[in-house]
């Protein structure tokens, strides 16, 4: 389609969580000053939280997380990012109308500005910001969308703007998800448990209000119910627990635990609520939860990975693009 000066010029910002620049700690520190000080993400009052953040967790915190990403670190870099790039690249690529993709990370490079700056340079006046993140919760999409938004409050003239808040139970989603089982099924058969793992949020932000927990459940189920698995053929919990306050429950390792002690031999996780694997999938997944699993007695451990920048991911992309234009 050729362009029409009158149509629409239209811009997606496609937006992730965020990398270091590197495994280093120096780099790991900076990126996790940048998570941990936004407020969406830790609530509690800066004058309790800035002596904690800067007088324990930044000084000792980087060390360990970077040991964490030097394992699954690649050669051309983080996993997050060269998958986020492809997934930008894949989604330019399928749309026909005139359009450009913009990648942009929450924390760290590139950034909601620099992805937002690209759309303006090219002369976009209507953006769709799309969060990869299928399931609702203020502590990512609307952490987001307070970062557009602030980017958006320095321009001169206001694009039209649309925000995609989730997707947690878009069919195209749920089926893509389940063919990925499936194909995982067809390489290493059916184990006796599919574990639906999502990241976890404090117990209390779904307490007042945010939809997280019941989103993800949404989709645990609906995953199920396509898999057609029994209630004992599936599980869901929640990963990536910080601190001691009570995070979202089961959580992922207690629930490996106790499959392996009640006989489940195999297991296999799928991380629904992560569009791209990254550092808490191919880490904490893949490497250290297998081997609490085989330690407890479980005999066959398998990661599904990410549905990352598979042929039905882009589509659904595109689908949810088209969706809201």
């Amino acid at each position: 389609m050729s362009p029409d000066q009158n149509q629409p010029r239209l811009g997606i910002l496609l937006t992730n969580l965020g990398t270091p620049d590197s495994p280093q700690p120096n780099d790991v520190r900076r990126y996790l000053k940048a998570f941990l000080s936004d407020r969406r993400v830790v609530d509690t009052p800066r004058w309790i939280w800035w002596p904690i953040l800067y007088g324990i967790i930044l000084p000792l915190r980087p060390y360990k997380a970077s040991k964490a990403y030097q394992k699954v670190w690649t050669k051309a870099g983080s996993p997050l990012r060269i998958i986020s790039e492809l997934q930008t690249a894949s989604l330019q690529q399928t749309l026909s109308e005139p359009a450009t993709v913009a990648l942009a990370m929450r924390y760290g490079k590139p950034s909601i500005a620099t992805g937002l700056e690209k759309l303006q340079q090219a002369g976009v006046n209507k953006i769709i910001v799309l969060p990869l993140y299928p399931q609702f919760s203020h502590t990512t999409t609307s952490s987001t969308f307070d970062a557009v938004n602030a980017v958006l409050q320095t321009w001169p003239t206001l694009p039209e703007l649309s925000l995609i808040q989730d997707y947690h139970e878009h069919p195209a989603y749920i089926l893509a998800l389940a063919n990925s089982v499936r194909t995982h099924w067809q390489q290493h058969s059916q184990a006796d448990v599919l574990l639906m793992s999502f990241h976890g949020i404090p117990q209390r932000f779904c307490d007042a209000g945010d939809p997280y927990d019941t989103q993800c459940l949404r989709t645990a189920e609906l995953l199920a119910a396509e898999l057609k698995l029994s209630p004992t053929q599936w599980k869901i919990s929640f990963q990536s627990r910080v601190g001691r306050e009570a995070w979202l429950q089961p959580y992922t390792f207690q629930s490996l635990q106790q499959l392996a002690e009640q006989g489940n031999t195999s297991v296999h996780v799928i991380c629904p609520g992560f569009s791209a694997d990254c550092l808490e999938t191919l880490e904490e997944i893949a490497i250290e939860n297998l081997d609490l699993f085989l330690t407890t007695g479980g005999k066959d451990f398998s990661y599904i990975p990410c549905l990352n920048a598979q042929a039905d991911h882009i589509a659904l992309l595109k689908q949810l693009i088209a969706n809201a234009c």
